[in-house]
């Protein structure tokens, strides 16, 4: 098996983090919306049934939503007509969030979902508390730091990052620039919370920004509510789902019936967050990275989520067979194994999916379809 980075690596990536310094509950129930048309029944609640389309049931949601959903990243007011090919064709969950194209992803929506077409789909927004806010706080509370304290906290950062094995490759997957420094910035945080979490303004840096960001994408997306709600999104810890203020913003949320579940999505440590969002009480989902390379890794745990009707959607599915940050290149040894495992004429996105559907746990994979092409390919592996 491939080796951890080393320590003295990751204590590199901390200085620069840092400046240089250190070198110097209960499960949510829905709520009634008036009008809403989706059929509701004791299996679960229906939109846009096909019955050329599979189905599995999002854990305590109760959502049936199609075994491939939309990712939105790719998504934009000028790229979204092929989300009316993928509705046509049976797909009824639509995933987006602020941060994809700076809100671009979400009103790129609003061309889809509007009016009527709204009850089509189920719909989910991220929130991004901790990417921000919630590290500038704790970092200039560690700039006011001595050195020995400084040196003493990135010791706790390594080692917890060590203790859990985040950064074994095949756990750990590479999917993007940028991943490693959203690990050691999750861990620095954490750190910094159990020491001086009461320093900080919670309320803002918390309940406030997720508010905000929330009620922003509602106006992007041209509606008035969402069917859930990821928060964090991009958690990197088991630790990032113990937030009470999370709780807090969420629960007023839906008292407003802006907000229906909770959920939250982990590209880093993917076990770990999802056992943390179980033990919560308060998250009903997760979606994870979750393919060939890390299944060894995640699988106990969804089966877990599993039996505790916990609703699991598996994302990274193809990443993992590429390059980094969405490239054509495959690396080879993946790529081999994707088509040792999974045998036959499909490609290798195609074969990505097929590969996590074959687990009965999972309830769906989401898919960054940018054109009617891949729309026709990807939902073709799922439909009957």
């Amino acid at each position: 098996m491939s080796q951890r980075i080393p320590r003295r690596e990751f204590l590199r990536h901390s200085a620069v983090m840092v400046g240089g310094a250190a070198l110097g509950g209960v499960a949510s129930e829905s709520f009634a919306v008036p009008g809403r048309t989706s059929a509701l029944t004791p299996e679960g609640e229906w939109r846009n049934k096909q019955s050329e389309m599979r189905y599995r049931r999002l854990g305590r949601t109760g959502f049936m939503i199609s075994e491939i959903v939309c990712g939105g990243d790719p998504i934009a007011p000028t790229n979204n007509r092929h989300v009316e090919l993928a509705i046509e064709m049976g797909l009824n969950y639509l995933d987006t969030a602020p941060a994809y194209g700076d809100g671009q992803s979400e009103i790129g929506y609003t061309g889809v979902i509007q009016g009527a077409k709204r009850e089509r789909v189920f719909i989910n927004t991220k929130v991004s508390p901790f990417t921000g806010s919630r590290y500038e706080a704790f970092r200039k509370i560690f700039e006011g730091l001595g050195v020995s304290e400084q040196a003493a906290i990135l010791g706790e950062v390594s080692e917890d990052i060590e203790r859990r094995r985040v950064l074994v490759p095949n756990y750990f997957g590479n999917y993007f620039n940028g991943q490693l420094r959203q690990v050691e910035e999750a861990a620095f945080s954490n750190v910094m919370e159990m020491k001086y979490g009461a320093k900080i303004d919670r309320r803002g840096t918390y309940v406030e920004t997720i508010i905000r960001s929330l009620e922003g994408s509602l106006k992007r997306l041209s509606t008035d509510h969402v069917d859930l709600m990821m928060c964090p999104h991009g958690a990197a810890s088991e630790a990032e789902t113990k937030i009470p203020e999370i709780f807090e913003a969420f629960e007023r949320l839906k008292k407003d019936g802006k907000v229906r579940f909770l959920g939250v999505s982990a590209h880093n440590d993917p076990a770990g967050v999802l056992r943390g969002a179980m033990a919560s009480g308060v998250y009903s989902m997760a979606m994870v990275a979750c393919n060939i390379m890390n299944w060894h890794y995640v699988k106990p745990v969804i089966e877990e989520a599993h039996g505790r009707d916990f609703g699991v959607i598996a994302m990274k599915n193809a990443q993992a067979v590429f390059e980094p940050d969405r490239s054509t290149t495959p690396v080879p040894e993946r790529a081999a194994l994707l088509n040792k495992t999974v045998p036959g004429d499909l490609n290798l996105h195609q074969k990505a999916y097929r590969f996590a559907l074959n687990n009965p746990h999972l309830s769906a994979v989401i898919s960054n379809m940018v054109d009617e092409k891949q729309v026709k390919e990807n939902l073709g592996v799922v439909r009957a």
